[in-house]
């Protein structure tokens, strides 16, 4: 994406958190909510935050634009780096853009403030479909979990597959026509279950709560069928 020359104005400001790492002249003792403790800032601080962006009030919820005035995406989060020398907000797009949730992150630097309303200067729905989709290191461990548990289930009905046809080759004939009718239905709950995993593992990370339930209600028909197939 074509960074945006032009940086937030000085009626903008920029973040809290970065304004407050800024150092001046003219200290002036600030109490903390709460406490008694006090804390220095320098008129020149001061005033900065008082100018700058209150995240609350203008960012969160915020519905973000192009150049044209068409919405490309809304605010739902705001990053702020370790060092706190690069702030990102988290725009979902996946609404505006047309495809599923897809949240991406973008330097605050990019988006400016004209007459209330929150602009991405050049930004289109085919810039913002090219850019990586955002995910929470959190959710993200939540996914390999759900994707290593719905395999553990999906090992558990091949295994019991394996077992009931092995056990189909040592039965008479009527028992085998009737192994064999619980060999099929327990395949095709496996292959359901197969499908719908698949499906999310190709989606990207991000988009993986979409595909929750659908895998959920598949891998439960099959430990149900393995569960019987194995009793």
């Amino acid at each position: 994406m074509k960074k945006n020359p032009s940086t937030l104005s000085t009626a903008t400001g920029t973040l809290l958190v970065i304004a407050a790492a800024l150092c001046s002249t003219g200290p002036a003792a600030a109490q903390v909510a709460g406490g008694t403790t006090t804390v220095e800032a320098t008129v020149s601080e001061s005033t900065k935050l008082a100018m700058g962006w209150s995240v609350k009030k203008t960012l969160m919820g915020k519905n973000i634009y192009n150049d044209a005035g068409e919405k490309v995406g809304k605010v739902d989060d705001l990053i702020i780096s370790p060092d706190r020398s690069v702030s990102y907000v988290i725009v979902g797009a996946g609404g505006f853009i047309g495809i599923g949730r897809h949240d991406v992150a973008i330097p605050v630097t990019q988006i400016q403030d004209k007459g209330g309303r929150l602009v991405m200067a050049g930004a289109t729905k085919e810039t913002i479909k090219s850019l990586p989709a955002f995910t929470y290191a959190s959710d993200t461990g939540k996914r390999d979990a759900f994707v290593a548990a719905a395999d553990k289930d999906i090992a558990k009905g091949r295994a019991a597959v394996a077992a009931l046809e092995k056990k189909s080759g040592a039965a008479t004939a009527e028992a085998k026509a009737r192994i064999d009718l619980e060999v099929t239905a327990l395949q095709l709950d496996l292959k359901s279950a197969e499908a719908k995993l698949t499906e999310m593992k190709q989606a990207t990370a991000m988009r993986w709560r979409e595909f929750e339930a659908d895998v959920n209600a598949a891998t439960a028909r099959l430990r149900k069928s393995t569960d019987k197939a194995m009793g």
